[in-house]
């Protein structure tokens, strides 16, 4: 079920808000146990919100499609009242007193908010494998990787625990979980939702948007979470769409780039097949296929990875100095960051820059790009490795290689699944456009679902 199900059955009292709740918290019960989607449930807040929605209901009143719908947040949203751990021994007791802009306009929308979601620690990793509050398990088959950093994110959509859930991206973090588990995942445009009251990571790469069961939902979460805010300096003044894609909406003539280099080089084959075919599908429904070449995408991972280390190192400065706070992997990435010369952060801006200005010349020949999100489908936990065209890559800069380039540009960017692999996990597709044309993402998007691509529902759902 959609959220425009389930709002749809809210209207005409097929059920409550209450029982939408508490059949959420019983998949909660039944899962999280091995799937450690969650860090923290708050079902008697949940409950609460549900019951004030069937009174809001009983009385006219009705806040949009998100009243009484349950969603959760990735643990690094400030909740009044709910502790915020961002996945970490820093903030395991850390109670904010002032909820996020986000968690404000989705209460304000009349969600139920069902708790805070695992992720990796202080969102600085693609596992999810959590040394304080335990691993996130792949839904799919729980041997296999979630993805991360919102990898409880996209594990609670994936087994519909909830319908939305909110997840942050900086080199991935949304698209890398929505690949590997499933689900529909939105990067929208740097500016375009505000980060106010969201624990960063990288000052000038982090984004935060929604993980779904379907494109049409994603785009119901932009227009509850969309627009300016004060409190936010890098907050957007663009004005907000409604970003729903019309029923029988059409990508006829719309122009779809597929790079002929680097996006479809060193791919797993069932990754490649099954983009290769969502790409024929969108031909078959009158896009224009067009190749193209793009700017230096290495050189543009480069650049986005020496901003992150010397951001989030910066970011982390004034955390405590107890080193054993941290998991390893982490604690090895602050230190990395530390050593990053200022020279070199400036010149990976500069030219961040330039390679933004080569980009955006890219849009006068394609309205869209169309790539894998990750060249593979999830690796097994603990995997470092993974052999592709010939060679073994590491696991972290395989998942993030596709992926990473788009932060650094701020671009819009929609993941959504377009096929299983052989062994029965999710392959997911890319879709990236312009800055702030998020509703022709999401027209694409919707088309191609409408159209058969997709995948049928987690089996543990």
């Amino acid at each position: 079920m959609t959220i425009r199900e389930a709002a749809a059955g809210l209207r005409v009292r097929r059920f409550s808000a209450v029982e939408l709740a508490t059949a959420a918290i019983s998949r909660i019960d039944r899962h999280n146990p091995s799937l450690r989607a969650f860090i923290t449930v708050t079902a008697e807040q949940a409950l609460d919100q549900a019951r004030q929605a069937d009174r809001e209901f009983a009385m006219g009143q009705d806040r949009g499609p998100f009243h009484g719908i349950p969603v959760a947040l990735k643990d690094l949203f400030l909740t009044k009242g709910v502790r915020t751990t961002a996945g970490s021994k820093v903030y395991e007791n850390f109670v904010p007193e002032i909820d996020a802009t986000v968690v404000e306009k989705l209460l304000t929308a009349g969600a139920v908010l069902l708790g805070k979601l695992n992720m990796h620690e202080l969102a600085y990793g693609i596992t999810s494998a959590n040394p304080h509050f335990g691993a996130v398990r792949n839904p799919w088959n729980p041997r296999h990787s979630p993805g991360g950093s919102s990898g409880g994110s996209g594990a609670a959509v994936a087994t519909q625990m909830v319908f939305m859930a909110m997840g942050s991206d900086t080199g991935g973090s949304i698209r890398i979980p929505a690949s590997f588990c499933g689900t529909v995942g939105l990067k929208p445009t740097y500016g375009r939702v505000s980060r106010f009251g969201v624990l960063p990571l990288g000052f000038s790469l982090d984004h935060v948007g929604p993980l779904t069961r379907s494109v049409r939902d994603a785009a119901l979460a932009l227009n509850a979470i969309a627009g300016h805010d004060r409190r936010d300096p890098t907050s957007s003044r663009r004005p907000v769409a409604d970003y729903v894609p019309d029923e029988a909406c059409s990508i006829c003539g719309v122009r779809i780039g597929v790079p002929d280099s680097f996006f479809f080089e060193h791919l797993h084959e069932d990754v490649e097949s099954a983009v290769r075919g969502a790409i024929a599908r969108a031909e078959s429904l009158g896009a224009v296929i067009k190749p193209v070449r793009l700017p230096d995408i290495p050189a543009l991972n480069a650049t986005a990875r020496i901003v992150l280390l010397s951001e989030a190192s910066a970011v982390a400065e004034p955390y405590p100095e107890d080193r054993s706070l941290y998991g390893a992997d982490v604690r090895a990435l602050l230190d990395q960051g530390r050593l990053v010369p200022a020279t070199d952060y400036i010149n990976a801006q500069r030219l961040r820059r330039k390679m933004r200005c080569e980009f955006d010349q890219v849009w006068k020949q394609v309205d869209c790009l169309i790539t894998p999100a990750t060249p593979i489908p999830a690796p097994r936990a603990g995997e470092t490795t993974v052999r592709l065209g010939g060679r073994d890559e590491d696991v972290r800069l395989a998942s993030t290689r596709l992926v990473r380039g788009v932060n650094a540009l701020g671009y819009p960017a929609l993941s959504l699944p377009c096929g299983l692999s052989a062994l029965g996990l999710p392959v997911g597709m890319q879709i990236i456009a312009a800055a702030f044309e998020e509703a022709l993402l999401l027209r694409i998007g919707a088309a191609l679902e409408d159209g058969g691509v997709g995948i049928p529902p987690c089996p543990v759902g």
